[in-house]
């Protein structure tokens, strides 16, 4: 098997931080070549203020993620970050992050997703500033992305969006509507790939493509 996997995720996404296992292991695995497709799902027109009733949605869904996957989601995100009324959930700025990861150092990029959500997550962190997450780059080691971040010019921005625009069009071409999403593409074959593996069996998602 030589396949490539498109991941299409949102680094706010619940869902996508329940299937960070599965992606690690996969970027372990010599005959599959993990790409990262940030999606933009919540940034722009997607963004949104943090209300009670959008906090109390995303902690139950929360709660369902870390029953399934294992990955915790802790008090300190839930008091720092779901009851922070002037934090928005907005992934515009942690997408722009990775775009500039992924110019500078790209072998680095799902390190660097990993951290943010463990910022996020675990620890509480604001990833919605810019501030935040040039430290979070800088403390990786990846002190080009962070002067990068720390100032975007229009050329990082202008790359970050021809990126969501791809994946939005990979979205669109296997009508997808939420994420994450995976795209598997093997010689000529393209197909998606059932992301619920991904979840309570990290393993299952590596033989469901060396098996299809």
């Amino acid at each position: 098997m030589n396949t490539t996997l498109d991941y299409l995720f949102d680094p706010l996404c619940g869902w996508c931080y329940g299937a960070l296992p599965a992606m690690v292991g996969l970027a372990r695995t010599s005959d599959v070549r993990l790409r990262l497709r940030p999606t933009g799902l919540f940034s722009g027109s997607g963004d949104r203020p943090m209300s009670d009733d959008f906090a109390a949605y995303a902690w139950s869904n929360d709660q369902r993620i870390e029953g399934l996957t294992g990955q915790r989601f802790t008090e300190r995100y839930r008091v720092r970050v779901l009851g922070d009324r002037r934090q928005p959930f907005d992934s515009g700025c942690a997408t722009v992050a990775l775009t500039a990861v992924a110019s500078s150092a790209p072998a680095r990029e799902l390190d660097a997703l990993s951290a943010i959500q463990q910022a996020r997550y675990v620890d509480g962190l604001d990833v919605t500033s810019l501030t935040t997450l040039a430290g979070l780059l800088e403390g990786l080691g990846l002190a080009q992305a962070a002067a990068q971040l720390a100032t975007p010019d229009a050329a990082l921005l202008a790359a970050n969006q021809d990126r969501v625009k791809q994946a939005q069009a990979l979205m669109q071409e296997f009508g997808a509507r939420g994420v994450p999403t995976l795209i598997a593409t093997s010689g000529a074959k393209r197909w998606r790939v059932d992301a619920s593996a991904a979840y309570a069996d990290p393993g299952a998602l590596i033989a469901q493509l060396r098996n299809t």
